[in-house]
């Protein structure tokens, strides 16, 4: 027996967050008006048309029921990003940014599920609304566009609790406090807070105000989005120090965050994942560096080095130097980086360590057992025995990882493109990471790749985003019976 799906509250939650991005471009229409762009009726279009088609959703979500269950809280996180996209191209493509609808499609989604892969072959001739949007985009999606909607819903009475767990990423959530929606306004406060700090750091360390805002907002989502063809690569050191450390700051759980910033430094250590987190930053940071000593000055190694790991490991994208030049074992392991990913309840995208870890930890425990196979021997994280459940979960997570890799490299391959950065850009996209190996390499710019690649490529990063299961589940039998 099947229960009546809502469709109703589906639409009213959508026309609600769709309302919110309306607002959201009222701030790039103003960046229009005030340095006098020709492109501020596209704007002011988009704009209305995003307002309009709210008002029309809402309308056909009159009168819904206040019940949000596990079918409708995954179809609305995996249509909200298809959603936000499709208007959010509108500028692009009005304004004759990007002609082509598919490029106009591919920068929106790769702004949103913060891949921050580019289309744009010189982004230094575009418009400051453009450039803002783009940065926007990220920084809209890195939190995640449900947890913003968490903390505003409740106002419209509705309830969060099913939305937040579907989108909130890793193998578990935790909660701040009893109501979720206090939680989700917990993480959104720390999360303009570090934003702001960075851009103020970034400005007084010598990067114009609008490059500040708009790197400080591609950094905490980590998103990767520059306002430069060479990425980070023309600032000076301070500035990528700076941009490093708000980077690393991303990865880490935003949970632990809030209990770091409210005096609790212990809690943030105690915490496993972040412990295996900043130890493969700095073990690959400095792995990098000694590679890199033999080509650079000592201290200009390190920050390279340490730079290279930690953008790649919080998929952030940044590029401080060209990876590609260097020998192929240097930017392997930087490949190999793309896996990782930052902690979970972070906005990186990636594995997750908490996933890695449990992986690694059952690997050995299964060896042990090979030896002792009548020894009890518990996977362990945190202190806590691990579910067999959650072991599974992490099982099946890793094998659809690497499934959907192969599958998207295999169609790439049938694109035209070779094997190995096919490979690359299922990787990279998959992880949401932008940057890649081969043609793309660092430049992370991705203009050529035929039309029907860069579709394929947007479905990849929207499974990666989502963690894969949310958009799975949707094509399950079992999430539309009782």
């Amino acid at each position: 027996m099947t229960r009546t799906f809502n469709w109703r509250i589906v639409f009213k939650t959508m026309g609600t967050l769709t309302t919110l991005e309306a607002l959201f471009m009222l701030i790039p229409t103003f960046t229009a008006w005030w340095y006098h762009e020709a492109d501020l009726g596209a704007w002011l279009v988009s704009s209305i048309i995003t307002w309009f088609s709210s008002w029309w959703m809402l309308l056909a979500g009159r009168k819904a029921e206040k019940r949000v269950g596990e079918r409708e809280g995954y179809v609305i996180v995996a249509t909200v990003w298809l959603v936000y996209s499709i208007f959010g191209l509108l500028p692009y493509w009005l304004s004759g940014a990007l002609t082509s609808l598919t490029d106009a499609w591919y920068e929106t989604m790769a702004g949103f599920t913060t891949t921050g892969s580019t289309v744009f072959t010189d982004v230094t001739l575009q418009t400051h609304s453009v450039l803002l949007w783009r940065a926007m985009t990220q920084w809209i999606g890195g939190m995640g566009i449900i947890v913003l909607s968490v903390a505003i819903l409740p106002m419209f009475g509705l309830g969060g609790m099913q939305l937040y767990s579907a989108e909130v990423t890793g193998v578990s959530y935790e909660k701040l406090s009893p109501r979720i929606a206090d939680t989700a306004k917990h993480m959104w406060i720390t999360y303009i807070g570090l934003t702001i700090a960075e851009g103020l750091l970034l400005w007084l360390f010598g990067m114009g105000k609008f490059d500040a805002v708009c790197h400080s907002l591609a950094t905490i989502s980590t998103g990767g989005f520059a306002t430069h063809n060479d990425s980070v690569m023309g600032f000076n050191p301070a500035i990528q120090w700076t941009i490093m450390f708000f980077m690393l700051m991303s990865g880490i759980n935003f949970t632990q965050l809030i209990y770091l910033f409210r005096g609790k430094p212990r809690r943030i250590w105690n915490d496993e994942e972040t412990r295996w987190y900043v130890s493969a930053c700095l073990i690959a940071g400095l792995a990098l560096a000694v590679g890199l000593g033999v080509y650079y000055q000592y201290w200009e190694s390190i920050r390279l080095g340490f730079f290279t790991a930690i953008a790649t490991i919080t998929s952030t994208g940044f590029v401080a130097a060209d990876y590609m030049v260097w020998p192929p074992l240097l930017w392997m392991t930087v490949f190999f980086l793309m896996f990782t990913g930052g902690a979970s309840g972070s906005t990186s995208g990636g594995m997750k360590w908490v996933r890695l870890a449990i992986f690694a930890k059952s690997a050995m425990a299964e060896i042990k057992r090979r030896i002792h196979p009548n020894a009890v021997i518990p996977v362990r994280f945190n202190g806590h025995t691990v579910r067999e459940a959650t072991t599974a979960n992490v099982m099946a997570f890793m094998f659809f990882y690497m499934a959907i890799i192969v599958l998207a490299s295999m169609a790439f391959c049938g694109c035209g493109i070779g094997f190995d950065e096919a490979l690359g850009i299922a990787v990279s996209m998959i992880g949401n990471v932008g940057v890649s190996i081969g043609q793309w390499g660092s430049s992370g710019c991705y203009a050529a790749m035929p039309a029907v690649a860069k579709w394929v490529a947007t479905f990849v990063m929207l499974i990666g985003r989502l963690e894969i299961f949310t958009v799975l589940l949707l094509f399950s039998r079992a999430l539309w019976k009782k």
